[in-house]
């Protein structure tokens, strides 16, 4: 299985880099795991609801380009579906078992997802109705991940 993250902005933060790295360390014995970076934009203080619009616009295109058309896709947004760790694992495990290789999660930037991207989605997940940075967001997804890989091979995790 190949797994892709995809999302919005560079991580300035060294701490989330070797965080991610851990976690892609662990992932490697399960996944092809990568994280695809696109430029974000800068939203200037202030900016209208045209603005915002067009920043979400023009980050969803480039997230759209890296979007594979075989690729199971799942978008991480406020109103997606929420599931416990074990449900999680359970959807990794069935997208392989329906002949899926390639998941990609999705990870908007501080404004959100454009609806485009929205729509190109197979599942919207949740993790909070808080709302945490995303470059935050990069390590807990993935710890979800090993997690859920842990629990589908039956390998101990801490609840």
């Amino acid at each position: 299985m190949k797994i892709s993250v995809v999302c919005v902005g560079k991580i300035k933060e060294k701490f989330y880099r070797d965080a991610l790295e851990e976690y892609s360390k662990r992932l490697s014995r399960y996944c092809k795991f990568e994280i695809l970076e696109v430029a974000d934009e800068k939203t200037p203080e202030g900016a209208g609801v045209m603005e915002e619009d067009g920043i979400k616009r023009r980050e969803g295109e480039r997230i759209l380009a890296r979007l594979k058309e075989d690729a199971y896709v799942i978008t991480l947004e406020i109103l997606g579906e929420r599931l416990d760790s074990p449900a999680f694992a359970g959807l990794l495990e069935q997208i392989a078992l329906r002949g899926k290789s390639h998941i990609q999660f999705v990870i908007g930037g501080s404004l959100g997802l454009h609806e485009s991207v929205s729509a190109r989605a197979d599942k919207k997940l949740s993790f909070s109705d808080m709302t945490f940075p995303h470059q935050l967001m990069r390590v807990i997804l993935s710890e979800q991940i090993y997690r859920g890989y842990r629990i589908i091979n039956g390998e101990p995790y801490h609840k």
